[in-house]
């Protein structure tokens, strides 16, 4: 069974948003939170390696408050994390874990005790969204865990609905959790999750799914609109059958179904902008080589605006 929610800490501002969301996460959850930090030893410029998409050098070059190196010192930055997250987060259960050796590896290996894995992730300056290091994208892909991944300066309040004076609080509704569905090969794994995730914040799930554009688009021929409305009345009542059975099961979550034509990615992304969370699929691939997240969930990955969740399916 899992017992934990665990986070990836390495020190910068992206892994300290993940870490507080993680911490919020947990006490939704009643689960424990575990912080997890990884010291990859070795020469210099290897110890300078990107670690969650972040720059490790100021981290490494660090020396604790005794002047010991950062070898022997690199316990400061998870035990004081800790004891932040105890006086922000009561009654959330925090401890601390560190790992040596390559941080994908690492991380992978420690999610497999985890409910959840929290990873930190840069937003791209000026137009919002991700930017995923290798050692995400490497962990996303190779860990069966649901992985959610969160922005440097994401807050409490973004995930909430605006107070009367327009202002987004924690002290409003939580968001709608956004649910991109592939209704071809809808799976149980990630509807599931995506149902959980909405029961606990007590909100509202917005289903998006998209289908193909008709043939004659690629081709600049005249529209057949009612063609069109056929293809879109087929593609709703597919979505509508299967999230039938999720409705009854989960009779207290509003569901709002949302059938487009076009792409999926530019759908859930568009979406993501007044959601909580954004929750995504990702086919496990048997291959130990390359890294293998589907093009939709990349593309979700680095242009989403609210923490997204990569949940692994066969």
């Amino acid at each position: 069974m899992s017992r934990n929610v665990t986070v990836g800490l390495d020190g910068s501002p992206e892994s300290r948003a993940a870490a507080e969301w993680a911490a919020r996460e947990a006490k939704l959850r009643g689960l424990p939170l575990r912080l997890v930090h990884v010291w990859e030893g070795g020469p210099e410029p290897m110890a300078q390696a990107p670690l969650l998409g972040a720059e490790r050098q100021q981290h490494w070059s660090e020396r604790s408050e005794t002047g010991v190196p950062p070898a022997e010192g690199w316990g400061r930055i998870p035990r004081e994390t800790a004891e932040g997250l105890r006086l922000r987060h009561p009654g959330v259960d925090v401890t601390t874990e560190q790992m040596t050796g390559r941080p994908a590896d690492a991380l992978a290996e420690a999610s497999k005790d985890a409910a959840l894995l929290v990873l930190g992730s840069r937003g791209l300056s000026g137009i919002g969204g991700f930017l995923i290091g290798s050692v995400g994208m490497a962990v996303i892909a190779h860990t069966g865990t649901p992985v959610v991944l969160v922005r440097a300066g994401e807050q409490a309040a973004d995930e909430h609905e605006k107070d009367p004076t327009g202002i987004p609080s924690a002290a409003t509704a939580y968001r709608p959790v956004v649910l991109g569905l592939d209704t071809s090969h809808p799976d149980d794994t990630v509807i599931a999750f995506a149902f959980e995730e909405a029961a606990r914040r007590s909100t509202t799930l917005r289903v998006v799914h998209s289908w193909n554009l008709p043939p004659y688009f690629a081709y600049g021929l005249p529209a057949d609109p009612e063609f069109n409305a056929e293809l879109s009345r087929q593609d709703a009542a597919e979505l509508a059958g299967a999230l039938r059975p999720w409705r009854q099961k989960y009779p207290d979550v509003e569901v709002v179904e949302e059938s487009r034509s076009g792409s999926p990615a530019n759908h859930v992304t568009d979406a993501s902008r007044e959601a909580s969370l954004v929750v995504v699929g990702r086919r496990v691939r048997r291959s130990p080589f390359g890294v293998h997240i589907g093009t939709v969930t990349h593309a979700v990955l680095h242009h989403a605006t609210a923490p997204v969740a990569v949940v692994a399916h066969d």
